[in-house]
């Protein structure tokens, strides 16, 4: 009896309209210095505009925020929360994205989903002026079960060498300024599914505290911070972007030896989505800290003279803290 691909549970058709649709989506985004498009081996990009350039590149992927999607039924919010997440990543360098590669795999190919996918990931790459210039769409029976799938992001940006934000300068005394999240962005969902369940009824159940339902508040986009901190980065000592590990797992990264951060407690408003979480899965505010952003989505490091016109320019920001002396790590304080 003879075999085929397509009986062994891989579609090339779908595969070939998949790279369609994606290249109609990233056509959107493409930027002068990119000189092929999809479909190639590889992707080229022209590297200009810099005297000494310094590439940063990062990796991430959405986590089983994916599992959320699925059971909605809801595909276009999981490419935005891919790409703000690596954007964010290497902002905290000081560096503007260039260009953006991403990894779709599924255990059976749907196009229509994987469009919608795409459309988020498009729109994400315009707003951040990023161009989406290739990637991979795999489908793995065997692998990836029913409608499970997996997303991943690649992303390579340029700063110039002495605009590197790399924290070295930081000091005693400086002030730690909080942005806050849009929500949990894309971390904490393993604990979130324990807490709610995955069945769709809860997910589309809406809560009063939270203005909307339960599914819609977990599927807001993990939020961009490159707009606001762009014009401020030669006021900035040091970034952290607040992922898994929440402040205490990522504000010492970005610490010299010998420092510590001394952050008040109650100094900025948690978003209920986190009260409601801790409420309903008794879990202990140490580890609702240590898992979440808890509504601070970056922390930015200042000196108090750099401070004003940075509070004055983004109405949203919060002293949360300051550097101090002290073992690398976190002291909490309560406001009061």
């Amino acid at each position: 009896m003879s075999q085929t691909y397509q009986a062994a549970g891989v579609d090339l058709k779908a595969a070939d309209q998949v790279v369609k649709l994606i290249a109609k989506q990233a056509r959107s985004t493409l930027r002068p210095e990119v000189l092929s498009g999809i479909g190639h081996f590889g992707s080229l990009f022209r590297l200009t505009g810099y005297r000494e350039p310094v590439l940063v590149g990062s990796a991430d992927g959405v986590g089983t925020k994916l599992r959320i999607a699925t059971i909605l039924g809801k595909y276009d919010t999981v490419g935005i929360d891919l790409v703000n997440h690596c954007v964010n990543d290497i902002l905290t360098c000081g560096a503007e994205p260039l260009f953006f590669l991403d990894y779709i795999a599924m255990g059976k190919l749907i196009p229509q989903r994987v469009e919608e996918v795409a459309k988020g990931l498009a729109e994400a790459c315009r707003e951040a002026g990023c161009a989406l210039i290739g990637g991979e769409t795999a489908e793995m029976p065997g692998i990836y079960s029913g409608e499970d799938f997996d997303l991943v992001g690649f992303i390579i940006g340029a700063v110039e060498r002495d605009k590197l934000i790399s924290g070295k300068g930081i000091k005693r005394g400086d002030l730690i300024i909080g942005l806050p999240s849009s929500g949990l962005h894309t971390n904490g969902y393993s604990l979130v599914r324990k807490v709610f369940g995955e069945e769709r009824a809860r997910l589309k159940a809406y809560y009063p505290e939270l203005g909307r339902t339960l599914g819609e508040e977990l599927l807001e986009p993990h939020r961009c911070y490159l707009s606001l901190l762009k014009p401020h980065f030669d006021r900035i000592k040091g970034l952290a972007h607040i992922t898994g590990g929440g402040l205490p797992g990522n504000l010492p990264r970005v610490l010299p030896q010998g420092l510590s951060a001394r952050l008040k407690r109650g100094s900025w408003e948690v978003p209920p989505i986190f009260q409601l979480i801790q409420k309903e899965g008794g879990v202990p505010e140490e580890e609702m800290f240590r898992v979440f952003n808890m509504g601070i989505g970056m922390a930015l490091i200042c000196s108090p003279e750099e401070s004003e016109q940075i509070l004055e320019a983004l109405p949203e920001a919060r002293i949360i803290g300051e550097v101090v002396k002290g073992e690398k790590g976190i002291i909490w304080d309560d406001v009061g």
